[in-house]
């Protein structure tokens, strides 16, 4: 296992990271390496997704995940069809079946100046994750510019080319509007 996974040192006790898209593309190999993990290796096992596959992520899969980070990009369907280019209910559908099964799930959310940045977007996605009762936490994550050589390496467009990163005003406020409905956010 060690040719496609690294070891990490952090937090408590050892951890597997994997890392290659979304894992629900594959989901009978990630779901074989997330019981490998968890039950032969005993490691803490985490689930990174979007959560618009969600409904290939089958209940053997999920008992082999401790955890899920899930991205929710934006609440404004629109925005969020902008941004991912799919509809917003497939996570939300995914997410509340992870609540129904007391799964822990930390949300994970990217600021993005101009684009996700309303109060009321994050007011949406904040109400949300709150009524769960699974999240432990939410990510609010500032957007970066790493991804720009990507783009330029696939010899295409990067449409955030111009967008600035957001300011640590902008992503104290967004952690006060997840902190108001009582989620913790880092």
């Amino acid at each position: 296992m060690n040719g496609f996974t690294n070891a990490r040192g952090c937090g408590h006790g050892r951890r597997r990271h994997r890392q290659w898209g979304e894992p629900l593309l594959q989901p009978v190999f990630t779901g074989e390496l997330l019981h490998r993990f968890k039950h032969e290796l005993g490691l803490h096992t985490a689930l990174d997704t979007s959560g618009f596959l969600g409904v290939r992520a089958n209940d053997a899969l999920l008992r082999g995940t401790d955890l899920v980070l899930l991205d929710i990009k934006s609440w404004d369907r629109a925005t969020y069809r902008e941004v991912t280019r799919r509809p917003l209910e497939p996570t939300l559908d995914f997410a509340r079946r992870l609540a129904d099964l007391g799964k822990e799930v930390h949300v994970r959310f990217v600021l993005v100046p101009g684009l996700t940045d309303d109060p009321a977007d994050i007011e949406g996605v904040a109400a949300f994750a709150a009524s769960l009762g699974n999240v432990g936490r939410v990510d609010v994550l500032p957007f970066p510019k790493l991804g720009e050589a990507k783009w330029q390496a696939l010899g295409r467009p990067f449409a955030l080319r111009d967008t600035p990163c957001p300011t640590p005003g902008q992503i104290a406020q967004a952690g006060s509007i997840f902190g108001a409905h009582g989620r913790h956010a880092v």
